[in-house]
């Protein structure tokens, strides 16, 4: 990612300020698939909003984004929320290949940012049994672009994992998996 990337991302992050913990939304209906302990992996976590809510439900979470300004957000939304040490901040490029290689997770979380080169590291980051939880931007109703899934992209994508739930329309798609 270019410096203006990370930079436009602090200013985004800054304008917005700290969030609120909430779950992924393709687990929205779902939450009783998330295990109360293990690991957790939030990438490109943005303001932590996820990552904060991981950790509230007793998992131990390390979550990665290129943005300090983000980062710094979700850290603050910790103080209030989640239980001390209960979630490592990594600020990392993910432009520059997967940041972390610290064995598997019980659940890997991706919101909104696709990148199909990472793709084969976000499977081999699940455990066995665990959870895959994928939201994406879309060509499926909508015009389409460089930054949107083509259709059936992440079931195609994610094949050896057991669909829980997928949705494509109103340009967003979700993958809800499980790694056998």
């Amino acid at each position: 990612m270019v410096t203006s990337d990370r930079e436009d991302w602090d200013r985004r992050h800054r304008a917005v300020g700290i969030g609120s913990a909430q779950p992924p939304d393709a687990l929205r209906g779902r939450l009783d698939l998330v295990p109360g302990t293990g690991r957790a992996l939030d990438v490109a976590c943005g303001r932590g909003a996820v990552a904060v809510w991981l950790a509230g439900r007793g998992l131990d979470v390390v979550a990665v984004d290129v943005s300090p300004a983000g980062l710094a957000a979700g850290a603050e939304l910790a103080t209030d929320l989640a239980p001390p040490g209960r979630i490592r901040w990594v600020e990392a490029d993910l432009d520059d290949g997967f940041p972390t290689d610290d064995g598997s997770y019980d659940v890997v979380v991706c919101q909104r940012f696709r990148a199909p080169a990472l793709y084969p590291a976000l499977a081999a980051a699940v455990a066995p049994g665990g959870l895959l939880v994928v939201t994406v931007l879309s060509e499926v109703g909508d015009a389409g672009g460089r930054f949107r899934a083509a259709p059936g992209e992440l079931v195609a994508a994610f094949a050896g994992f057991e669909v829980l739930a997928h949705h494509e329309a109103d340009g967003e798609a979700h993958l809800l998996a499980r790694r056998p």
